[in-house]
C-alpha cells in the first residue's frame, strides 16, 4: 500500500472489533484482505479510501441514496463547526461518563460530530453505524481514529452479541432489540430525542416523546438518568439556511433570515438489566 494513502491509518483500526457480514442468512465474522472485508462464504464489502467500510445491502436501499443528503451533512457539520451544538454534546458527555477502556457505539451517527468529539476527548474505543455514504465517508475524513460504517442498523446492527459498553442514539432510529443484543450487560444506552421545543421558532412545537421512548426501551432496559439539554442561538441566515437544509419538516424554507433559533434534546440514559 503506497506511503500516504487514506486507508493505511485505518489497516490498524479494523482488527479491534469484529464486524460480522450483513448478506442475510450469513452473518459470519469479517476479515481484512487489503481494500476489501470478506467472509468465510466469499461474501466481499468494499474499504472506501476515506476509510469507511460499505456493508449496506442493495435490497435495503428504500431510496436511490439512502439516509442524509450530502448537502444535508455538510449544513449540520457547518452548524457544529460554527459552535451551536455544543451545549448538547458537552451534556451528553457529562451523562455518558465515558472511560478510555469503553468501547462505544453510535448508531445512527450521521457526518460523526458527537461520536468523534466524544472520542477525541476520551480516547474510547469509537465505532458509528449510518446509513447514508455521504455522511459516513465525511465522518471518516474528519474523524480517522474511529471506525465507521454504511449499514442499515434498523435492520442488524452488524457486530456480535456484548460488543460495546456505551452505545449512543443521537436523534436517529430506534432499535431497542439490536441495541440490547451488542450492549454488555450493565452497559449504558444513550438515547437522545428532539425536546418539544427543539427548533420552535422554524418547525413550530413538537410532540414530547420521552414516555413513548421510556416504553419502548422498558424490556431490556432501566432507565438511570434523565435531563433536558437546552439552548439559544443567534444565527445569521447562513446558518438559518443550514438548519432548514439538516431537517425533515421545517415550518417554512421562505423567506430566510437570521434569528434566534432554540436547540433542545431530551437525554434518556438507560442501563441494559
Amino acid at each position: 500500500m503506497a506511503a500516504g494513502d487514506p486507508t493505511t491509518k485505518h489497516s490498524i483500526r479494523y482488527t479491534c472489533r469484529m464486524l460480522l457480514c450483513s448478506v442475510r442468512g450469513c452473518h459470519l465474522g469479517l476479515v481484512r484482505d487489503v481494500r476489501r472485508m470478506v467472509c468465510p462464504r466469499g461474501h466481499s464489502f468494499d474499504i472506501a479510501r476515506s476509510g469507511y467500510i460499505n456493508l449496506l445491502q442493495p435490497q435495503e436501499r428504500r431510496a436511490k441514496e439512502p439516509g442524509d443528503t450530502g448537502e444535508a451533512a455538510s449544513a449540520r457539520r457547518r452548524l457544529h463547526d460554527r459552535g451551536f451544538t455544543e451545549h448538547q454534546w458537552l451534556a451528553i458527555a457529562e451523562a455518558i461518563a465515558a472511560a478510555p477502556d469503553d468501547v462505544v457505539l453510535d448508531a445512527g451517527c450521521g457526518e460523526g460530530f458527537y461520536l468523534g468529539t466524544l472520542q477525541r476527548e476520551t480516547g474510547f474505543g469509537a465505532h458509528g453505524i449510518d446509513i447514508s455514504i455521504p455522511a459516513v465517508d465525511a465522518a471518516a475524513r474528519r474523524y480517522v481514529e474511529c471506525e465507521w460504517v454504511v449499514a442499515n442498523a434498523d435492520r442488524v446492527v452488524p457486530y456480535p452479541d456484548r460488543s460495546f459498553s456505551i452505545v449512543l442514539s443521537i436523534t436517529a432510529r430506534l432499535n431497542p432489540s439490536e441495541f440490547r443484543r451488542v450492549l454488555r450487560d450493565g452497559g449504558r444506552l444513550l438515547v437522545a430525542i428532539p425536546a418539544p421545543d427543539d427548533l420552535i421558532e422554524l418547525r413550530g412545537s413538537g410532540r414530547d416523546r420521552v414516555a413513548q421512548t421510556v416504553d419502548r426501551f422498558a424490556g431490556g432496559f432501566t432507565l438511570i438518568g434523565r435531563r433536558r439539554a437546552s439552548s439559544c442561538a443567534d444565527l445569521d441566515a447562513a446558518s438559518v439556511r443550514d438548519v432548514l437544509i439538516s431537517i425533515y419538516r421545517p415550518l417554512q424554507r421562505r423567506p430566510v433570515e437570521a434569528k434566534r433559533v432554540t436547540f433542545s434534546l431530551d437525554l434518556l440514559l438507560f442501563q441494559a438489566a
